[in-house]
């Protein structure tokens, strides 16, 4: 049994959004990664809410990461696993180490403006294939992530 044949989406359509989410898996691991580690190593007056702040972020990402996997394997596809494919095709990149606030605050933004815009892409992509439930999951994340946006920036401020 396969899922494409009772959920009635075109195969061939279908794949371009699989490339897409298999783009934002990668991405969605680096910064799931780099999120670990801004909540180990953040310094500083702003720890404990920053400190608290990363580790609701990295679980957040960590559902995420769950649920791009799950939608790919949903529309027929194999989500990559292996760590070394992600830092290959990923356009986050690691960050490496970070104790400061502000650069942590900086990193998680130009990360998801990143995210964002592949995001948005995707939307389009799949609004075009009538892929009603990718729309609502990617819908869902910038949802989220506009709203991460404003509010790391008026912390920041």
């Amino acid at each position: 049994m396969k899922t494409l044949d009772y959920i009635q989406l075109d195969k061939q359509k279908v794949e371009n959004i699989v490339n897409g989410l298999q783009q934002l898996l990668a991405d969605f691991q680096v910064y799931y990664t780099n999120l670990r580690g801004l909540h180990w190593n953040i310094k500083g007056h702003s720890f404990f809410v920053l400190h608290s702040k990363f580790e609701d972020m990295y679980n957040s990402a960590a559902e995420t990461i769950d649920e791009i996997a799950e939608r790919i394997l949903m529309l027929g596809g194999i989500p990559q696993h292996q760590f070394s494919n992600y830092l290959q095709t990923a356009n986050i990149k690691e960050s490496g180490y970070i104790d400061n606030a502000d650069k942590a605050l900086n990193n998680i933004g130009e990360t998801l403006k990143v995210l964002i815009a592949e995001e948005r892409e995707l939307l389009s992509l799949a609004s075009e294939t009538k892929d009603e439930v990718t729309v609502a999951m990617i819908s869902d994340l910038l949802k989220g992530q506009e709203k991460m946006i404003w509010m790391l920036s008026a912390y920041a401020s």
